[in-house]
């Protein structure tokens, strides 16, 4: 995806162990052996297989396997899952986003993995805690990603960037003529919104001590997400921000305006270098600004991740597998090829990948970043939260108003699909 929602980051992997958690040597062994003239069947993303190529020959090689890779967009492999899994057509090994992993163990699609602590350590806290549900982890961390800003060169030099959101509204005010713009987002949609939202002391659940989200505590209208709306709501009032960037062709505008060099920055992910750098601009990457109350604006930090499907019948094998095409040396490969940042902490000031200046701006953001909430009722949140955005956006409603029916909403949803649980 972008990232889940979006398809919806990036920080760093390191070295893995293939040994399993509940595996001794003996058992590793006779695994193998058990193993000879079985197929595996992995799903990997669309235009990313090139990445794992190496990887898939060394491990069939080694366990006298075949390895069947099959390409498809890595947002709905889960809903393919459903339908294929069950009828025995289904992957072994597949990729999915982070927040998706909570509704795929709800409905029984997923195999928890059992792999030791040393091996979990590797990668980045955040990414790891992605593929948590109660505490049992269904995933290893394949690439992250987060929003980053891109600013036109041409328009405007790193020297002169703005440092904060409010002065990149005054920035904006001295640049926006109706047909060019300064700084662009698509703060109607709370995948970017809670970047502001976020920095005022709003969230989207609380967390209890063990680090688990509420559900029952919503944080998407409380005082300080409304006034972060409160000060998105300036941009488009104001006329900084043109009509056409509100709603669902907004994504199309927003980016046609940077291509064209109409707009001075936006805001955006590292799934658009290839196609900013098409398009011929002469593009600059880096964290996202700060607010007026010295804090960064945050993002979500997407995660996709290899898991293994609760129908495969050959688990363990498939097991082994995840934890080999995330370890540390073929994701180092993997981004070579992709350019997909890893998560593993080793690789996180690895020269390879800090000479691209998107991995450096993704690493940076990620500081000040947290996952896209991974459980089942994030569902229920992105829909009247945008909703509540662009009556935001349109002046169609006043923040405090449109963030309190998208939480009364949200909390209805929530107790009639997943209270049950």
């Amino acid at each position: 995806m972008k990232m889940a929602k979006k398809c919806s980051v990036f920080i760093l992997c390191a070295a893995v162990s293939l040994s399993l958690a509940a595996c001794g040597p003996k058992e590793s062994s006779s695994a193998k052996s058990s193993s000879k003239g079985s197929e595996l069947v992995v799903w990997e993303d669309k235009e990313k297989s090139i990445g794992i190529k190496d990887a898939v020959a060394a491990f069939e090689k080694e366990h006298d396997v075949k390895v069947k890779v099959v390409e498809k967009p890595y947002a709905k492999q889960i809903e393919d899952l459903r339908m294929d899994g069950p009828a025995g057509t289904g992957p072994d090994v597949l990729t999915m986003p982070g927040d998706q992993i909570g509704t795929a163990v709800t409905e029984g699609l997923l195999k928890e993995l059992h792999v030791k602590i040393d091996v979990q350590s590797l990668y980045t806290d955040a990414s790891i805690q992605s593929q948590m549900v109660d505490q049992k982890l269904y995933g290893l961390p394949k690439a992250v990603e987060t929003t980053v800003l891109f600013y036109n060169k041409d328009l405007i030099t790193e020297k002169e960037l703005p440092k904060t959101l409010e002065e990149w509204y005054d920035y904006s005010k001295k640049t926006a003529d109706g047909s060019k713009f300064g700084f662009l987002a698509l703060f109607d949609q709370i995948y970017y919104a809670e970047s502001v939202m976020s920095g005022y002391g709003g969230y989207i659940f609380g967390k209890a001590k063990d680090g688990s989200y509420n559900p029952s505590d919503i944080g998407i209208n409380n005082e300080g997400a409304v006034k972060g709306a409160a000060l998105i709501q300036k941009f488009y009032k104001d006329g900084l921000f043109p009509a056409g960037i509100i709603g669902e062709q907004g994504i199309n505008v927003l980016e046609s305006l940077f291509t064209e060099g109409k707009a001075a920055a936006i805001i955006s992910g590292p799934w658009n270098v290839e196609a900013f750098s098409k398009a011929g601009i002469n593009y600059g990457i880096t964290k996202l600004p700060k607010l007026e109350n010295g804090k960064n604006m945050s993002s979500f930090i997407g995660v996709k991740s290899y898991n293994v499907s609760a129908f495969s019948k050959n688990a363990e094998l498939a097991q082994e597998l995840a934890v080999f095409l995330a370890n540390e040396k073929n994701s180092k490969t993997r981004y070579e090829e992709t350019k997909e940042v890893p998560a593993v902490k080793s690789l996180a000031n690895d020269p390879a990948i800090m000479k691209s200046e998107a991995a450096r701006a993704v690493t940076e953001q990620s500081r000040f970043s947290e996952p896209t909430p991974n459980i089942p009722e994030m569902n229920e949140i992105w829909t009247p939260a945008d909703s509540a955005l662009q009556t935001v956006a349109t002046g169609k409603a006043d923040p405090k108003q449109a963030l309190d029916q998208a939480a009364e909403t949200a909390k209805g949803q929530i107790k009639a699909k997943h209270s049950g649980k």
